[in-house]
This record gives C-alpha cells, structure tokens and sequence, in this order.
C-alpha cells in the first residue's frame, strides 16, 4: 500500500462548499462568502502549483444554482467577471491554462466574453490546467455528449462518450475533495469520478488552506488504488491476465 506523502495526484477536483455558512456565521450577505470563496480559490491554484499538481477542476456554479436568490445569482456573475479581469495576469504569470466547462447558453454576453477572452489569454500556459466548472451538470455533460455523437451518427460506447465529454482535454481526476462537511458528490463530474479517492473536510471553503489540501493529498497517498485489480496484482507480485 502506497503511504509515501511524495505521491501526489495529478488532477484534483473540488466541490467548493460552505460559502454561504461561512458568510451566514458571520453574519454577513451570502455574496461576502462567496468573495471569500475567491481568495480561497486564488490560494488553491498557487498551492496546487507548489506541489506539482498538473490538473485542479473546481464546482463554481451547478446548473441548480440558478435555483437561488436572483440577487445572489446576479452577484455572482459579476463576482466572475470582476474576479477574471483581477486574476486572469496572475494565472498567465505562472503559467496557468483557464478552461471553463458547462453551458454558456444562460450567460449574459457580458459574462460570455469575459469568458472567452480568459481562455484565449492563457491557451498556451502549460504549468497547470485549471478547469472551472460554470453553469456545469454531470447528468448535462453525458447528455450533451450522447447528443453530441448522435449529431454526427457515431455509435455511442464507453470510449466515445468519453471523448465526446465535455473534459476530455484532461485525464480523469485520481482525488476529489469535498469542503463543507457534506458527504455527496452532487451531480459533479459524473462521469468522470468512476475511480476517484474521495476526500470530505469540514472545513468550509473560505476556510481551506495549504494545511488542509495537504491532509487530503496525505489521506490520498495512503491508500491503494487497484482498479479492479488484486492488492498482489498493483503490487507488482502477478501479472494481470
């Protein structure tokens, strides 16, 4: 069983949970959370660059978060935009590749272009992909990939749809991490998590930092990933058939 702390996960995924508790203790607006939220996330990205990790993917938006406050909705979006035009000569200066996943349609123009031109600045940064998932549903992402190869009369199997997913510039993520205390994986990469270590903290996001993404990529290295295989097989004492 791999216990070394140097054994650290290429692509990390996140469900980013607690913004609005953190700001409700507080007794401050929700969106104050979410500012918080921010920092934390900016935090993140220059932790996960310090230890070599080639892949972080972050739960920004569900698709069900439109269900929510309009005002908190509202602030939001201009939450991302203003954040992208603060951020986006911080990520290209340390080679940071923005990708964001999910459907657009929804966006204003505003928020569409402010998009766009953030990818495009950092397309060719290779040091780490960071992928934010916006407006972003599991169910939606193999929804719109079975549409996608029914469009184009492709036979749709694993590996297809898998090509046709909405991340498949990146490998799978090897651990995902739950902030928040909360114990499911609510409609997150789907697809995508079929044999990923599943990290939950109690920590709400604003609140997580470099000590606690160390503590989940030590409970990572802890354990034995098998892929269906036996212990002696991962191990190396027998050969797979």
């Amino acid at each position: 069983m791999a216990t070394s702390a140097s054994i650290v996960p290429h692509h990390v995924a996140i469900v980013m949970d607690g913004n609005g508790r953190w700001a409700k203790k507080r007794y401050l607006p929700r969106i104050a959370g979410h500012k918080q939220g921010v920092d934390a996330l900016s935090r993140c990205v220059k932790a996960c660059l310090a230890r070599g990790i080639g892949v972080l993917t972050v739960f920004a938006f569900s698709s069900e978060n439109w269900n929510r406050p309009s005002e908190e909705v509202s602030g939001l979006m201009d939450l991302v935009v203003l954040a992208l035009a603060k951020k986006v000569q911080s990520l290209n200066a340390n080679g940071v590749q923005i990708h964001f996943i999910g459907d657009r349609q929804r966006f204003s123009e505003r928020v569409r272009s402010a998009l766009v031109q953030a990818e495009s600045s950092t397309a060719n940064n290779q040091r780490l992909v960071f992928n934010v998932c916006f407006n972003y549903g599991g169910r939606w992402d193999i929804a719109q990939a079975a549409q996608k190869l029914a469009s184009r009369g492709e036979a749709i199997t694993e590996l297809s749809l898998d090509r046709a997913m909405a991340m498949s510039h990146v490998p799978d993520p090897d651990l995902l991490i739950r902030t928040g205390g909360e114990l499911r994986i609510s409609n997150f990469l789907l697809w995508q998590l079929a044999y990923s270590e599943l990290y939950f903290s109690d920590k709400l996001w604003p609140e997580f930092d470099e000590a606690e993404l160390d503590k989940a990529i030590a409970a990572f290295a802890s354990r034995e990933r098998r892929f269906g295989q036996t212990p002696e097989q991962v191990s190396g004492l027998l050969h797979p058939t």
